[in-house]
């Protein structure tokens, strides 16, 4: 007498080939795709399910790209808006040295003119805009009204008489509103 036992992959194989029958309903034909044969409206459903899938994944794909494409061009719209208000800032700081150059240069120093001049055209080229509107309307946005005088008669809009110190704008934004002797 012989006495077989089976080893562990044996076993498996075993209740793998009982599962598939089990499942298939005991037609060895059924457990192999090759062998099986689909019908039409399983092949559609099927197709329907892939394709809807599909579409979904692609509807998914579309809105993550939507919302990195805004995520970018806030980013950029915030880094652009960082950076402007840092220069800002300089400029800002610079104001009382171009206060001290105007001073420097309405008191006669020499050479005060061209440093002046030059410091003034590289804040320009990155933004900096001089406030010094004479005869222009009043705009109590840009001006700060530090004295009156009376207007000619039939003048109905208050312009600019004088400007007593300079104003300065940033990209548009008002850094310091330029003090002025208004008319009217």
């Amino acid at each position: 007498m012989t006495d077989h036992t089976e080893t562990p992959a044996e076993s498996s194989n075993v209740f793998a080939e009982s599962d598939d029958s089990a499942e298939t309903g005991g037609d060895p034909a059924a457990a192999d795709p090759a062998n099986a044969e689909v019908s039409i409206e399983d092949l559609m459903a099927a197709l329907e399910t892939v394709t809807g899938e599909r579409d979904q994944h692609f509807g998914d794909l579309q809105r993550v790209s939507a919302d990195f494409a805004n995520f970018r061009k806030q980013t950029e719209k915030r880094n652009a808006e960082f950076a402007a208000h840092a220069g800002s800032r300089v400029a800002e700081a610079l104001l009382p040295v171009l206060d001290a150059c105007d001073a420097a240069a309405q008191q006669g120093v020499e050479g005060v003119e061209p440093i002046s001049a030059q410091l003034q055209g590289i804040l320009q080229n990155s933004g900096l805009e001089v406030i010094s509107d004479e005869d222009e309307p009043f705009d109590p946005n840009r001006h700060e009204a530090a004295m009156t005088e009376p207007g000619d008669e039939g003048q109905e809009v208050a312009t600019v008489a004088q400007v007593l110190r300079t104003g300065y704008a940033w990209n548009g934004r008002v850094l310091r509103a330029a003090m002025v002797k208004v008319k009217g």
